[in-house]
C-alpha cells in the first residue's frame, strides 16, 4: 500500500490529544475520518500505533518511536509553507501564544491588538490558562514562562524581571492594627494561590513571607486575588504592573516583602525559525520589554 503523507497529521494530531474527537476538531473533520486515516497509515507501515481504549488512544512503542519522524515531517512542512507562500500570506493563520494570564490582560493583549490590526489575515490566540505547556505536543507555538526550562529541543531568551510586594487596600487596612513587622501579618487575613494548585514553584511566595501568614481566600487566577485585595478580603502578593494602576492599593513592608522574577520566552527549534513566530514574538518581547522597564524597582 503506497503512503500518504498526509496521514502523519492526523497520526500527531492524536499522539497529542489521546481523542478521535479531539484530533477531528484541531482538523476540521469527523472522527470517523481521523480513524479510517490513522488505520491507513498503519496499514502503509504494517505497525500498530496506538492502543485502542474507551477512554482514548496511548501510543505503542512504535507509535512513540514515529514520535520524531513524524514531527520532522511537520516541520519542513510548516518551513515550505513559510518559505514559498506570498509575502503578505506569510503573516495569516494562527499563532498560539501560552502566556501567564496577568502579564497577558495588562501587557500582551495590546501587543496582539496591534498585531492583528497591522496584519489583518494573522490570529492570536492567547492561551492564558495557569499551566505548564508542551512545546513537543504543539500545545502552543510559544510560551511567555515563568520559569526557565531545564531541558528540550527549544530556544531559550530572558525578556525582562518584574517584582511583586504585598498589597493592601487603603480601606481595608485602616481598619486594621498597623503592620510593623511580618510577624504581625498574622493579625490579617491573607489573599494567595490554592497551594496544592500552584503549577510553577515561581508562583509559591506565600511560605517566604513568614510561616503565621495564612491564606483565607485562594485562587488559581491572579485576577481573583487581585480584585479580592481591592475588595478589601485581605492582603495579598501582587505584581507590581498589576497593582500600579489602582491607587487605593497600598505596598505593605516593601524592604521586607519583596520579589523579583523573570518572564521567559521559549519556542520549540522546529518552529522558531516561521515567520509568523518570529514577527509575533519579537513584537510580544519588545512590548514587554517596553512596558516593564517603566515599573519602580
Amino acid at each position: 500500500m503506497s503512503l500518504n503523507w498526509n496521514d502523519y497529521r492526523f497520526f500527531l494530531a492524536v499522539a497529542r490529544s489521546g481523542r478521535l474527537s479531539v484530533a477531528g476538531r484541531q482538523l476540521g473533520v469527523d472522527h470517523a475520518t481521523v480513524a479510517r486515516r490513522i488505520k491507513s497509515l498503519e496499514e502503509a507501515l504494517n505497525i500498530v500505533l496506538f492502543d485502542r481504549a474507551p477512554t482514548g488512544y496511548s501510543l505503542t512503542r512504535a507509535g512513540a518511536d514515529l514520535i520524531p519522524f513524524a514531527e520532522r515531517i511537520e516541520s519542513e512542512a510548516l518551513v515550505a509553507e513559510d518559505t514559498f507562500g506570498g509575502q503578505m500570506e506569510k503573516l495569516s493563520g494562527p499563532v498560539r501564544v501560552g502566556v501567564p494570564e496577568g502579564v497577558a490582560s495588562h501587557i500582551v493583549v495590546g501587543v496582539a491588538q496591534k498585531l492583528c490590526e497591522t496584519y489583518p489575515k494573522l490570529e492570536i490566540q492567547l492561551v492564558a490558562i495557569p499551566q505548564k505547556f508542551s512545546l513537543s505536543k504543539r500545545e502552543a507555538d510559544f510560551v511567555i514562562a515563568v520559569s526557565k526550562p531545564e531541558k528540550g529541543r527549544v530556544r531559550v531568551q530572558k525578556i525582562a524581571d518584574y517584582r511583586l510586594h504585598l498589597y493592601g487596600a487603603q480601606n481595608y487596612l485602616s481598619q486594621q492594627k498597623k503592620i510593623k513587622k511580618v510577624s504581625d501579618l498574622k493579625k490579617v487575613r491573607g489573599v494567595g494561590y490554592i497551594s496544592d494548585m500552584i503549577f510553577d514553584d515561581e508562583l509559591d511566595y506565600i511560605p517566604l513571607v513568614d510561616s503565621s501568614f495564612n491564606p483565607h481566600l485562594t485562587s488559581t487566577s491572579v485576577h481573583v486575588q487581585l480584585n479580592a485585595v481591592l475588595n478589601g478580603a485581605g492582603v495579598g502578593i501582587l505584581h507590581d504592573f498589576m497593582a500600579q494602576p489602582h491607587g487605593s492599593l497600598v505596598k505593605i513592608l516593601p524592604k521586607e516583602i519583596s520579589f523579583k522574577r523573570s518572564f521567559w520566552y521559549i519556542v520549540h527549534e522546529d518552529y522558531a525559525q516561521l515567520e509568523r513566530v518570529r514577527v509575533c514574538s519579537k513584537a510580544i518581547i519588545d512590548g514587554m520589554r517596553s512596558e516593564l522597564k517603566t515599573m519602580p524597582k
